[in-house]
């Protein structure tokens, strides 16, 4: 699924570096210097895509937010120029509203924007809580060395968006095998298919269930908007699915990505874990997502008419992909950029993009990671990296980055 990038277009001479970068031979947690070369020549720079069309690569912080915060630009995987993912290799398609313009991104959104809502996620910090110490209980009890990500950072995020939709747990094996080949970048279109063919099946039969019988969860929700004549079941089932995936997949990356960040920055770690300040656990969380960002295949607009930017005049049809990653390294914005620092004000990051299609989730994942950056490594204040970073996996091979598995011991 690689992206190729010239320094030149229509010049093919010049060296074609790939987008995203390769990740061997460089530290895992940096953005490729590729990226870092064309962020301090310009902010956009024209690229070439793997099936020979040209978009407009933004690397710089301040361009990027300006064009996510406009209304000129379109997220709709349908409007002439915008630079699809896919490849030769893979397929790519519509997940609900988050890939739609307002007004109807907008109308479907609002279905399900108030149990995200800071008030309504904060009411769930005690059970989630409860969640990571018995999990945290659990970890102590079993055989060391253990995988993180098995142990903690998957359950954790996958208890706590089954409870909130309404999804059976026990069913976790099920939808997180098939979540994996649908972010596997290596995995063809029908296997692809087939994998989002089987969740979504399963959640139209839950929310058939949910029309017949309501309950108190997401779910029901979203079921009552199909009664109220105002989605229909394919609808209400692709937004269960986005909201699924999103729920489980992101978290558990941060989770264990950013406990292995934190392994390789000990003075960072001891800060974190010999303070019992929230505010410098909030910071704490923010700073790793400026500093990891674990969706690097960059934000697609397409522009449906001329806009004036940074002295470039992107025209209506060019396509445009802001790398994010590079964004939260933007020396502008965040003196040092390549230094992990808990204790700096990294609030104004785009891990969460920016505007209208801002990730509607953000409250919950930062509350969880909040509970747990400020719970694992007190619990357990040896906690290490069982053997060698070069022994880690890191996730190459899909669309979400992290860790394939995390051996840690204490």
């Amino acid at each position: 699924m690689a992206e190729t990038l010239t320094g030149a277009v229509p010049e093919v001479t010049d060296a074609v570096p790939e987008f995203p970068m390769p990740r061997a031979a460089r530290c895992p947690f940096d953005p490729p210097p590729a990226l870092k070369d064309l962020q301090e020549q310009a902010p956009l720079t024209k690229v070439r895509l793997w099936d020979g069309s040209e978009s407009w690569l933004v690397t710089r912080y301040a361009e990027q937010r300006a064009i996510l915060g406009d209304p000129r630009v379109s997220a709709d995987t349908d409007s002439p120029g915008y630079p699809t993912k896919a490849s030769p290799q893979g397929g790519e398609g519509k997940l609900s509203f988050i890939m739609m313009d307002d007004p109807e991104h907008a109308r479907l959104r609002r279905m399900v924007t108030a149990p995200f809502a800071i008030k309504k996620v904060e009411a769930l910090r005690p059970a989630v809580q409860r969640i990571v110490d018995d999990l945290i209980d659990e970890l102590l009890a079993g055989p060391r060395p253990a995988d993180l990500v098995e142990r903690f950072a998957l359950p954790l995020p996958s208890l706590v968006i089954c409870e909130l939709l309404g999804v059976p747990y026990d069913d976790h094996a099920f939808f997180q095998d098939n979540t994996k080949t649908m972010v596997h970048r290596d995995a063809t279109p029908e296997q692809r298919g087939q994998a989002g063919r089987e969740v979504a099946g399963y959640l139209a039969a839950l929310i058939g269930k949910r029309l017949a019988d309501p309950r108190e969860d997401l779910l029901s929700s979203i079921a009552g908007r199909i009664t109220a004549g105002e989605i229909d079941h394919q609808q209400a089932t692709e937004m269960a699915l986005l909201l699924l995936i999103a729920g489980h997949e992101t978290t558990a990356n941060m989770i264990a990505l950013g406990t292995l960040a934190l392994f390789q920055n000990p003075d960072q770690l001891a800060l974190l874990r010999e303070s019992d300040d929230p505010k410098l656990v909030a910071s704490a969380v923010e700073e790793l997502l400026r500093y990891l960002h674990i969706t690097h295949l960059g934000r697609r607009r397409a522009a449906v008419a001329d806009i004036e930017i940074a002295g470039q005049v992107v025209k209506a049809g060019d396509g445009l992909i802001m790398a994010n990653e590079i964004a939260n390294r933007d020396p502008e914005v965040f003196p040092d950029p390549d230094r992990l620092d808990i204790t700096r004000d990294a609030r104004r990051h785009v891990a969460f993009g920016f505007g209208v299609h801002q990730c509607l989730g953000q409250p919950l994942a930062r509350m969880e990671l909040q509970v747990v950056y400020g719970t694992l490594y007190k619990r357990i204040p040896t906690l290490r990296l069982a053997g060698s970073l070069d022994d880690v996996r890191f996730k190459h091979d899909a669309f979400i980055y992290g860790v394939h598995a995390l051996p840690v011991t204490w």
